[in-house]
């Protein structure tokens, strides 16, 4: 089985203050070195066509894009990386390829961009043990995974068979097992936490995205049963108020329903908006926690 490739990050959109063409220029630039197996341009050269200063400059991209020039230059070496590993012949190959200077500076990154270790990402996670099991509950369909580290995996549907396959697709060549006893007894927990959000949920979790992404999921963490945020607050907890349109597509890529609590995020009106895993369910999940 063939790992699927990771969507790349959409270049942002453009601020109202009318530098929107800057800071879309500067995400293509640092693309065009990525793909260039180049260093990446320095915050003074992309901030020069701006007429900006590098410290101004560097703050509207934070603004624009929830990640600074040198955070957004590391997440698309991690996606080039995801992309060659695969194909490469050796690690080393995949590393130049990738447009990191040095191994050194790759295997510094390499745990954070991939969530496990080069070899195993490259060989599609053989070697991963994940164990997981498909069972009811009152919203559907629940799989629910679990590697070494802890809960990798809660997924939500109407379909039992796709939940497995989209688990293949995440841990493509990584060996699925079924739970024993005690997995089993996790595997409740979960289904226990869904039906009864009050019990809370005491698992380790292992929890795989970029930093950004793990900011935001704290942040969703830290909403308490019951109560609700919008995309624009959790973008202000996080210390970067311009970033709603990221915490969405944050909160999208959550891998682990009901755990990281995505559902408690709303628009500002108080309208649902969107759920990866079902509106209905969002709606659901909501009610049962502020009754």
């Amino acid at each position: 089985m063939t790992c699927a490739a990771k969507a790349p990050t959409p270049i942002p959109a453009a601020p109202r203050d009318g530098h929107g063409p800057h800071i879309a220029a500067a995400c293509r630039r640092i693309e065009a070195c990525v793909k260039a197996g180049a260093p990446a341009p320095t915050l003074h050269d992309l901030a020069q066509p701006s007429g900006l200063s590098p410290f101004h400059f560097h703050r509207l991209f934070k603004a624009a894009t929830g990640q600074t020039p040198a955070a957004w230059a590391r997440a698309r070496r991690a996606a080039a990386l995801r992309q060659v590993l695969p194909r490469s012949p050796r690690v080393t190959d995949a590393v130049y390829d990738a447009g990191f200077g040095a191994p050194s500076r790759f295997y510094a990154q390499a745990g954070a961009a991939l969530g496990m270790q080069p070899a195993d990402y490259r060989a599609g996670g053989r070697g991963q043990t994940i164990r997981f099991a498909v069972g009811q509950c009152s919203l559907g369909a629940i799989l629910v995974a679990e590697s070494a580290r802890g809960l990798c995996a809660i997924a939500l549907g109407d379909d039992p068979q796709a939940l497995v396959r989209q688990l293949q697709d995440q841990f493509c060549n990584a060996q699925l097992v079924g739970g024993d006893s005690a997995f089993e007894q996790h595997v409740a927990q979960v289904i226990g936490f869904v039906e009864q959000p009050a019990i809370g949920l005491e698992l380790p979790l292992d929890v795989r995205g970029s930093a950004f992404q793990q900011r935001v999921w704290q942040a969703l963490r830290a909403v308490p049963a019951g109560q609700t945020a919008s995309y624009a607050e959790i973008a202000r907890r996080i210390g970067q108020p311009s970033a709603t349109r990221a915490v969405a597509q944050a909160c999208a890529a959550n891998p682990l329903a009901v755990a990281i609590p995505c559902h408690r995020v709303v628009r500002s009106d108080g309208a649902l908006s969107g759920y990866r895993w079902g509106v209905e369910r969002k709606a659901a999940l909501l009610a049962r926690e502020q009754a």
